[in-house]
């Protein structure tokens, strides 16, 4: 009735405003609007759902029966796009003769709370689902009810890992060659820095990051790789940084620590030098040893000479 005075009143004024063509389109208006509101349930938003790799995700339908319908009345079904049936309860029994092969053995529903189970759920079930309810009341069963989700899924990351590329000893004046990774994480990250910290300073670096995403459980594999000059003025920390996408968080690698003073450098130089300081020793001995026998050779001449004397 609402909808019936609504188009008459419509009627009346596209008479005046638009008298050729405003009447058809008020019309078409009006019924789109008594569509929407003699259509209990239409779902007017999809709801965002997260669940751990290979956990469970909860699929909700979100209908409130508020008029007690009994599920002997009932078809509720859910579907992955607009062809793959996921779940089915025809008239109060479960019904898997039009399931998506994938699903088969892999959902449970509590039909108490309208909520579906996605058992073992993985990066292949993420998606947009879509939760519907028909009534069959006289005639052929009418929708009721429709609700929408999208499933995300998230995979955690392994500690990022900081390793030394390098061989051998670090050397003033050489380079530090690091890397970091972190593997079998999902989505895709945002990005890796670096942390280089001394003398109460820190120094941001933001090397490319390196993806790879495996072929079959479509998980990711990050690396960022580093190349500085190696510190000799203090204690350095160096940390790695895997920042996550959808507020997830951020990974932190456990601090690399290093430490050259500038002690060692001078001992660098000492050890340099020493066998330079063990040659002058060495001459200055020679030297001496010269020396000494001159004077030997003259005053055992002199004593010669007073003999003969």
């Amino acid at each position: 009735m609402p909808c019936l005075m609504l188009l008459l009143k419509a009627e009346k004024h596209t008479e005046v405003l638009a008298p050729v063509y405003g009447k058809s389109v008020m019309e078409v208006c009006i019924f789109f609007l008594c569509a929407m509101i003699s259509v209990p349930g239409i779902a007017a938003s999809v709801h965002q759902v997260k669940a751990f790799l290979n956990h469970t995700a909860y699929l909700s339908c979100y209908f409130p029966n508020s008029q007690k319908i009994d599920m002997r009345d009932l078809i509720v079904f859910w579907q992955k796009g607009s062809h793959r049936v996921v779940h089915e309860v025809y008239y109060g029994e479960e019904k898997r003769d039009h399931l998506s092969p994938e699903y088969i053995n892999r959902t449970k529903v509590d039909m108490d709370k309208w909520t579906l189970q996605l058992l073992n759920a993985g990066v292949k079930d993420e998606g947009h689902y879509e939760c519907i309810v028909q009534h069959k009341k006289e005639g052929p069963p009418k929708v009721i009810h429709t609700s929408e989700c999208s499933l995300h899924i998230t995979a955690n990351y392994s500690q990022p890992e900081i390793a030394q590329l390098h061989t051998g000893e670090l050397k003033p004046n050489g380079y530090l060659n690091l890397s970091c990774s972190s593997i079998g994480g999902y989505p895709e990250p945002k990005e890796m820095t670096w942390l280089i910290s001394y003398e109460n300073t820190t120094y941001k670096h933001m090397p490319h990051m390196d993806i790879s995403q495996d072929a079959v459980t479509k998980l990711y594999n990050v690396t960022s790789k580093l190349n500085i000059p190696v510190p000799t003025n203090s204690l350095t920390n160096i940390s790695c940084l895997l920042h996550l996408r959808e507020q997830l968080g951020i990974l932190v690698s456990a601090p690399l620590h290093i430490e050259i003073q500038e002690k060692e450098v001078e001992q660098v130089n000492i050890n340099f030098s020493g066998p330079l300081i063990a040659v002058v020793v060495l001459v200055a001995l020679l030297l001496g040893f010269v020396i000494l026998k001159k004077i030997r050779n003259i005053l055992s001449t002199n004593q010669s000479v007073s003999l003969a004397v």
